[in-house]
């Protein structure tokens, strides 16, 4: 399995996989045309170098014998530079009377934009099949192999919005208890119309001053910043390079979004550099490693059991041809767990 960047080749393929993505992985819709323009805008940014705001990087995981996708995963650049990018911040309120000697601490919901110029780690989705053998660890994580190559792309604070909670239908209880009193339409309505754009109404129809979560269904409290089934291994992933819930959650089903500076995430971090060094079979000691080639155009990522060499890193045959290259060339690197 390696990821590489999608073309426009892959347009069918991603719309499949799209479809089973499910309600509530808001930048992953099943609608051909924006998954296209996304696909176009990806090889734009790889060719043209735009500004911040304008990119966007779009992967997939590729079983290389049969040419099947197996997921797909995507980098935003920049968030809300063109449209507005809202999240609630979760607060406290209190409340006091030393004459009544009542002391209240009321948790609260604040509309912000204050994610604003971050790069978003989104589009995450993995078909069951293909859960299994690391595969969601080297789609996930490959992304920061990217990142570490071309920093000057990509801005100082990276998050990413994980999927709340939201039952087999698509219902989300936060959204029930929340937004559909302001909104009255589906969960599901509300989010595509975000992800297609039209996000002009969340101001315009969103209650202006602070929300008091215990107003909310107990059902609805207890979903904020929890995440869908399907998406703890997600988390788990992120968390293991560093992420944390900062206060900050999705309007629509209340998902945490997990923040981290650029520089600080693990994987990024401890990358280095090295010399391919084909071999044949694993070399003695070897741990799981990511490794990608050092291309922007072309970029491939995939894993591989090895250990450095000084500043060699022994590769298998398999490996190199993954990676499209040869003895000698250059790769990054970095063990695929903290563990390790």
């Amino acid at each position: 399995m390696r990821v590489r960047l999608l073309n426009r080749a892959d347009l069918d393929a991603v719309v499949r996989l799209a479809s089973s993505a499910g309600v509530g992985v808001t930048t992953l819709q099943a609608d051909e045309a924006r998954l296209a323009a996304r696909i176009a805008g990806s090889e734009r940014a790889v060719a043209e170098a735009p500004q911040l705001a304008d990119a966007g990087y779009f992967f997939a995981l590729e079983d290389e014998a049969t040419g099947e996708l197996a997921g797909i995963a995507a980098i935003e650049a920049a968030v809300g530079m063109a449209d507005p990018w809202y999240n609630y911040r979760v607060g406290l309120s209190v409340h006091a009377s030393r004459e009544l000697d009542i002391y209240k601490q009321l948790p609260t919901l604040f509309l912000t934009s204050d994610m604003t110029g971050s790069s978003e780690l989104c589009s995450l989705f993995l078909h069951p099949d293909w859960r299994r053998d690391g595969n969601g660890a080297l789609l996930s994580k490959s992304r920061f192999l990217f990142i570490a190559e071309f920093p000057e792309r990509f801005a100082e604070r990276v998050i990413a919005e994980m999927r709340g909670v939201s039952d087999a239908d698509g219902r989300s209880p936060f959204w029930e208890s929340l937004g559909r009193h302001f909104f009255t339409m589906d969960f599901a309505r509300a989010d595509f119309l975000s992800y297609i754009g039209s996000k002009s109404f969340i101001a315009e129809l969103m209650p202006r001053y602070p929300i008091y979560t215990t107003l909310l269904s107990q059902e609805a409290q207890d979903a904020i910043a929890d995440v869908h089934p399907a998406t703890k291994p997600a988390r788990v992933l992120l968390e293991d390079e560093g992420f944390r819930y900062q206060g900050y959650i999705d309007i629509f089903d209340a998902g945490p979004t997990l923040e981290c500076s650029r520089t600080d995430i693990r994987a990024i971090r401890q990358s280095a550099c090295f010399q391919a060094l084909a071999i044949s079979g694993a070399p003695k000691g070897g741990v799981p490693w990511l490794v990608s080639n050092r291309r922007l155009d072309g970029f491939r990522c995939a894993l591989a059991i090895t250990r450095p060499l000084e500043d060699a890193l022994p590769l298998p045959q398999t490996v190199l041809d993954a990676l499209g290259i040869s003895d000698g060339d250059p790769v990054r690197a970095v063990p695929l767990s903290s563990k390790e």
